[in-house]
């Protein structure tokens, strides 16, 4: 059984990428059946957890829980409970693709969320990119469609048609948990990736920070510098609250790990 790392209140896999891609690559080459969906919490989604019933049955529900970020390793290392390796949504997806590749039909992809446009942009750079990868829909939804349910049946109805196996959410946390909690058992596809802004990084409407700032837990800093408006106070507000539940944690022996 794979190791699991209970911390802040959700219980994460305790795997790397390459087995991450690996069990995925295995749903998508079994018969189908209710979408498995794919969460990956870092200190923000921690932050909003503790508030957030609703947030934490998402969470409770996901197929896979993947660590977004040094500060969750890090601090699984400090309880004793070591998680293997940071599996961010934004390699997780890239990752998924490459292994494409060993799928004996091209993998069919849905490209829910961004920008208007920038879906169908991060289209074509995949198709480009990994040629076993097939895109077969892409949507970019009006901003508080999850509260209009006509909305969200149109969006139910165009996954359906294309039958994808995998759907990229992006969305942002945790509306885009939160919605594919919600349909889980109507969304018509393998896999569903809570993604965050994967989809922009594809497309290159947004720039990932350099890969040295990705080893060394700083992406967060270059965030901030790219888009400080919109970022500037939830990071600000999130290290203030995320050391008072990391000593919660270390001193509450609220830490186990199951096999």
């Amino acid at each position: 059984m794979t190791a699991k790392c209970r911390i802040f209140g959700i219980v994460l896999d305790a795997i790397s990428m390459e087995v991450a891609t690996s069990r995925l690559i295995q749903w998508l080459e079994s018969p189908r059946s209710q979408c498995r969906y794919v969460v990956t919490p870092n200190v923000d989604h921690v932050v909003k957890l503790r508030s957030s019933p609703a947030f934490m049955a998402a969470y409770a529900g996901a197929s896979m829980v993947l660590a977004d970020g040094k500060p969750l390793v890090l601090a699984s290392r400090l309880m004793g409970k070591e998680l293997k390796e940071t599996v961010p949504g934004s390699d997780l997806v890239p990752g998924l693709f490459r292994k494409a590749r060993s799928m004996r039909h091209p993998m069919k992809i849905f490209l829910l969320g961004a920008g208007p446009g920038v879906a169908n942009r991060a289209a074509l750079a995949i198709t480009q990119r990994w040629p076993n990868v097939q895109i077969v829909g892409t949507y970019s939804p009006p901003l508080g469609f999850e509260a209009l349910p006509s909305e969200c049946e149109q969006i139910i109805e165009k996954i359906a048609a294309t039958e994808p196996d995998v759907l990229i959410v992006g969305l942002g946390a945790p509306k885009q948990e939160l919605w594919v909690h919600k349909y889980r058992t109507r969304i018509n596809a393998k896999v569903a990736i809570c993604a965050g802004a994967t989809i922009d990084f594809i497309a290159g409407e947004k720039a990932r920070a350099p890969i040295w700032m990705r080893k060394a837990g700083l992406e967060w800093l270059h965030r901030v510098g790219s888009e400080p408006r919109r970022l500037l106070r939830r990071y600000a507000h999130d290290a203030v609250i995320f050391p008072t539940l990391l000593v919660r944690e270390l001193f509450g022996g609220a830490v186990s790990r199951d096999d």
